[in-house]
């Protein structure tokens, strides 16, 4: 264990070196555009002035100067902490002293002095630190960061009430033991950088130090500048098109003719949103059941269940309080449901639930029940919807809503030997049907055919039947975005596989197989081909029976396999080159923007994406 921690130490070491060299070119290229990123000594007198003029009315009254001494103890930081520690000189005595300035969240990262010129927020603060510490003469300083263990661990066999453990979980991740402290390089004062060191208890093996900016993720501020969004991706917005364009038509009639998918976020997540509104307001819908995993914390769709079961319906809610992050945000919607009289069951024991699945029941005679599923690739949040590529599929098939009832009654009853029929739920039933779809192709030899996309692939039994396929002269192209333990290009193993991540202006995130000799030969899952999806995990993976749509996700495969702008390919030594491109530019993430744009503008559906995605994929 402490190998491989010094190895991933090593990796992190180089990482933060080529960040370092990226970052000088970016901020070189961008000071070319005209945004200037300066410290507080390159301003010029006027600036300075408005600099000083901004300490005093925003930062000032804000900020926390603290000595630490005898009476003032070393303060708690909480995860993700920005601060600043000083090395003092008192001007009467001549004495050394330590304090801290601990820089709050609400103070924007970096500060607009003048138009498109910004300064680091600890670059101003470090100028007055001797009108925070009166009397007091300034001798050195560090900024640094400190990232605390935020796992929760909760013994879940011995929890009388999941809830209570899991709140004081969250309570005690605010004290999490600190694992990693970034130091920004500054003034090379060892006597300064050892009194932190000692009160942040810290391995000396997770101290970072960094010749940049810390905290990159502030660097959003600077994206969103307004007077260089030129530089950004242009915007776009999630497209409706037929058969839900007509806002008025219910989504049930459209569901009683045709099963509809669609793919995100080129489409809009409106239609889903709508299709829950709809059936908490809809006086003929009895039931509605759902698994919440990250609903966001505006959620319309958990406002809709909410009133839902406020107006009677029977309400099932599946939140996963442990889905990492997202634990508060989860309680506190689980327990506005609880109070609307929603029965919410709070996860499995020992396993995370994953699957994306809506199942609603409504009644359209005196005797006849009919039933409709929402299957999804991601999350049911509106915000993720719009920057993560995703795959939601809405069906009235029976078989699907047969094991929709089965899956439901899985989770809420004590069953532990559920078996669906079309559908495939882990932890028993998924990787035993992937296997089998390989071997499936595997017995086709040369003529059998493999297309997969995850998120990353890690699975040990999934990789050794990916090997032996490829030994077996199966065709296997894999679009992995994330980590990647299969290593393709080895000469009579793996020299049938090819593996290309694609990362651009959109987070890529369904997981979609083409198997060119099932039936069907399309499927798609909320499972990543991990041991912890597959063996730990509740998901689904889902079949693909219309012939339309099946196609439409053949077809979408097949257009990011052409992908040669955002695509790397992944050589056998675990290095990653960029696809050579050959012929014209192939960016499968703006090429489905404008498809879908055009479609809407003219009020086609998605016929008019398939043929067009043919032309281009052929």
């Amino acid at each position: 264990c402490n190998e491989q921690l010094q190895e991933i130490r090593t990796y992190i070491t180089q990482e933060i070196k080529q960040l370092e060299t990226r970052a000088d070119e970016l901020f070189t290229a961008l000071d070319k555009e005209g945004l200037k990123l300066k410290k507080y000594s390159e301003l010029s007198v006027t600036q300075k002035n408005r600099a000083a003029e901004y300490f005093q009315t925003n930062i000032f009254p804000v900020i926390i100067p603290i000595a630490v001494n005898a009476t003032h103890p070393f303060p708690h930081l909480n995860n993700l902490s920005f601060a600043m520690g000083v090395k003092l000189k008192e001007i009467s005595s001549g004495q050394i002293t330590f304090g801290l300035i601990r820089i709050p969240r609400v103070i924007p990262r970096f500060i607009e002095i003048d138009d498109n010129v910004f300064v680091p927020i600890e670059s101003i603060v470090y100028n007055f630190v001797e009108e925070l510490f009166p009397g007091y003469v300034s001798i050195s300083h560090i900024t640094f960061r400190v990232t605390r263990n935020a796992d929760i661990v909760i013994a879940e066999e011995e929890a009388d009430d999941f809830l209570l453990i899991l709140e004081e979980g969250l309570k005690l991740r605010r004290k999490g033991k600190i694992v990693r402290v970034e130091f920004e390089a500054m003034d090379n004062d060892n006597e300064l950088l050892e009194f932190l060191i000692s009160h942040l208890e810290v391995n000396r093996n997770d101290i970072y130090h960094m010749n940049l900016p810390l905290n990159l993720g502030a660097y959003w501020q600077l994206v969103g500048a307004k007077n260089f969004s030129h530089l950004s991706y242009e915007p776009y917005t999630p497209k409706t098109l037929a058969p839900f364009l007509n806002s008025n038509t219910s989504i049930f009639s459209i569901l009683d003719k045709q099963d509809v998918a669609q793919i995100l976020p080129f489409e809009s997540f409106n239609p889903v949103e709508k299709f829950i509104v709809e059936s908490a307001q809809d006086p003929q819908v009895l039931s509605i059941r759902m698994t919440l995993y990250r609903v966001g914390s505006n959620s319309k769709i958990v406002k809709a269940l909410i009133e839902a079961a406020e107006s009677g319906k029977m309400v099932t809610a599946i939140v996963e309080l442990k889905a990492r992050f997202d634990e508060e945000n989860n309680l506190r919607w689980a327990k506005a449901l609880e109070r609307a009289g929603a029965h919410v069951i709070y996860g499995v024991r020992g396993l995370k639930i994953h699957a994306k699945i809506t199942h609603v029941i409504r009644r359209v005679s005196e005797s006849e029940l009919k039933h409709y599923v929402h299957l999804s690739t991601g999350n049911y949040n509106p915000s993720t919807a719009k920057i993560y590529t995703d795959l939601s599929f809405f069906t009235s098939n029976e078989k699907i809503a047969e094991d929709a009832v089965k899956f439901f009654h899985h989770i809420t009853g004590f069953s532990k030997k559920t078996k669906l029929e079309v559908l495939n739920m882990s932890p028993v039933q998924i990787k035993p049907k992937v296997i089998s779809l390989i071997e499936q192709e595997i017995a086709k030899g040369e003529a059998g055919e493999i297309v997969a996309k995850v998120n990353s692939l890690v699975d040990p039994d999934i990789i050794r039947a990916l090997y032996k396929a490829s030994i077996a002269g199966v065709k296997i192209k894999l679009i992995i975005r994330g980590i990647c333990c299969l290593k393709p290009g080895i000469e009579g193993l793996s020299d049938n596989i090819e593996v290309i991540s694609i990362v651009g202006k959109y987070l890529e995130h369904p997981r979609v197989f083409y198997f060119k000799h099932a039936t069907p030969k399309i499927y798609f899952s909320s499972a990543d081909w991990m041991t912890r999806n597959l063996d730990r995990r509740i998901e689904l993976f889902n079949p693909v029976y219309d012939r339309r749509i099946s196609r439409l996700f053949e077809l979408y495969l097949k257009l990011q396999l052409k992908d040669n702008v955002q695509a790397r390919r992944l050589k056998s030594d675990g290095e990653y080159e960029k696809v050579v491109q050959e012929g014209e530019a192939v960016n499968s993430q703006i090429i489905c923007e404008k498809l879908y744009s055009i479609a809407q503008k003219k009020h086609q559906n998605l016929d008019a994406i398939v043929e067009r995605l043919e032309e281009i994929t052929e």
